[in-house]
């Protein structure tokens, strides 16, 4: 818990780390993305673990029930912290996939993907869901504790309907984090590292503004800072 996990958006193994040989005083947690992983695989996984990171496998998985439950299965020999499934591929399918993961793996946890970070209003029209943003998600995450998930990924700014309406120890990966004055990129609901503190957060993922900052580790150190309590502004 408490993770401030650097999304990993490279495209090749190499590139990752040659990244992370910037860091010399840290290993930071990361989370390794879908294009990361089709392209390097679970053996880059594992070097990853090896080398003592704590991993996020971001895959998302959305598939029927059996073939959730096997691909977690899987998963589950990688020994990364961490890893998800997409809420709405339903409580069965959930379900499956917790326990396929605990038939190899009793540490890591799972999670749900309630709404993108890029979602809108707008796109859950064309969806045809029905209701706004703060309620949808909720209903989402509800759903995912019904289904024995140790959490979801959400947006920061969906945490003050969430937090009352879950158990203490849910977990809230909030993806979207951007410092103060940052680009939003091509995410429509992000906030900031005080907006997820104060918002009951439990792990943050930052992504370009560490990925591409001139001195990438002092960016992370500063970042985590400001994530643990220490502010310093």
């Amino acid at each position: 818990m408490n993770q401030l996990y650097i999304a990993l958006d490279f495209p090749t193994e190499a590139e990752v780390f040659s990244f992370l040989e910037r860091f010399e005083a840290t290993r930071p947690a990361v989370k390794v993305g879908m294009e990361l992983f089709y392209a390097a695989g679970g053996t880059f996984v594992r070097k990853l673990v090896e080398r003592g990171h704590a991993v996020f496998l971001d895959v998302k998985v959305h598939d029927i029930p059996e073939t959730a439950r096997r691909t977690m299965r899987i998963i589950g020999q990688l020994d990364v912290e961490l890893t998800n499934v997409h809420v709405a591929g339903g409580k069965e399918m959930m379900i499956a996939a917790r326990e396929g993961l605990r038939e190899t793996n009793a540490e890591t946890q799972l999670i749900g993907v309630t709404q993108l970070t890029s979602t809108d209003e707008a796109m859950l029209r064309d969806l045809k869901i029905e209701g706004v943003m703060p309620a949808v998600v909720r209903e989402y995450a509800q759903l995912a504790e019904a289904a024995g998930l140790d959490g979801i990924v959400c947006s920061a700014l969906d945490l003050p309907e969430l937090v009352s309406a879950c158990r203490a120890d849910f977990r809230f990966v909030t993806p979207g984090i951007r410092p103060t004055n940052s680009q939003a990129d091509d995410q429509k609901r992000v906030a900031t590292v005080l907006d997820a503190r104060q918002n009951g957060a439990s792990d943050l993922v930052i992504g370009r503004p560490i990925t591409r900052a001139e001195h990438p580790e002092q960016v992370y150190l500063m970042l985590l800072e400001q994530w643990k309590g220490q502010f310093s502004w």
